[in-house]
């Protein structure tokens, strides 16, 4: 039998996918919510994600969800800023993206990727709507296209899953970034990434899974669920010397603040 951490006060998964999980999401539901993860933001990739996205958060209350098109999907699924916006709303969505840009893989011209990512981010700024942002090995053109579209437009912005370098995380400070730690935080060779948390200030901090990608220390190699939540948080509060239980009340109203008290 698995034995998670579990936390007193409310904390929220800001990025999973649920509808990638292979295990009985029941179960695994009742997990977060028996052990203090009692809020999920499920994340739209591709259009295939669309119609599981809506049943799962038709089933389950306390499911948020997103629309966006990856950057791996931006060349075959390049959606127009008015596409973006009725798939959003059709979905109740409460954030754009995921978007971005990935020359990791570089599944996508970059061209693609990057028209892409200046449409989510009108999109977002037209529906008044965070902009969840993957970048990977792109850090110069996710500035450069942040700030240029910054001089036109409002939006509000989270680095999901971050593991760039320090640059990066200076760069989110100055302009009011939101940082997203994954399970990679807890990875023994990540203590570049650890360091680029310690230069976040809490009120920029929130905290996620990538589920059912990622899974933190003790379950690397096991399908990651939301309930590991608590150990990225614990490794977040420790970093911070914090007590884990202010760091669940703290990324929880970073998240009911950024996300305009769409929860309890």
């Amino acid at each position: 039998m698995k034995s998670f951490l579990k936390t007193e006060n409310m904390v929220i998964d800001s990025h999973c996918h649920l509808n990638k999980i292979k295990q009985d999401l029941d179960t695994v539901l009742k997990n977060a919510k028996d052990n203090g993860v009692k809020y999920m933001l499920t994340i739209c990739t591709e259009l295939a994600d669309v119609d599981e996205i809506k049943a799962i958060t038709k089933k389950y209350n306390n499911v948020l969800c997103t629309f966006g098109i990856h950057p791996h999907e931006a060349e075959n699924e390049l959606l127009s800023v008015e596409q973006i916006m009725q798939f959003a709303k059709s979905m109740s969505a409460v954030a754009i993206g995921e978007t971005g840009l990935d020359y990791f893989y570089d599944h996508s011209d970059r061209k693609q990727q990057k028209q892409s990512f200046k449409n989510h981010i009108i999109a977002a700024s037209k529906l008044g709507l965070p902009l969840v942002v993957h970048t990977r090995d792109a850090e110069d053109d996710t500035i450069a296209i942040l700030d240029e579209m910054r001089k036109q437009y409002d939006f509000k912005t989270i680095f999901h899953c971050f593991s760039s370098d320090i640059r990066l995380a200076e760069y989110a400070v100055k302009n009011d970034i939101y940082l997203s730690a994954s399970g990679i935080l807890t990875f023994k060779k990540s203590e570049n990434v650890r360091d680029s948390f310690r230069l976040v200030p809490k009120n920029l901090l929130l905290v996620e899974t990538d589920a059912p990608f990622l899974a933190p220390v003790p379950f690397r190699g096991k399908e990651c669920e939301p309930v590991m939540t608590n150990n990225t948080l614990q490794t977040l509060a420790d970093i911070h010397h914090t007590p884990v239980e202010d760091m669940a009340r703290i990324t929880t109203e970073n998240f009911r603040r950024l996300f305009k008290n769409c929860i309890k």
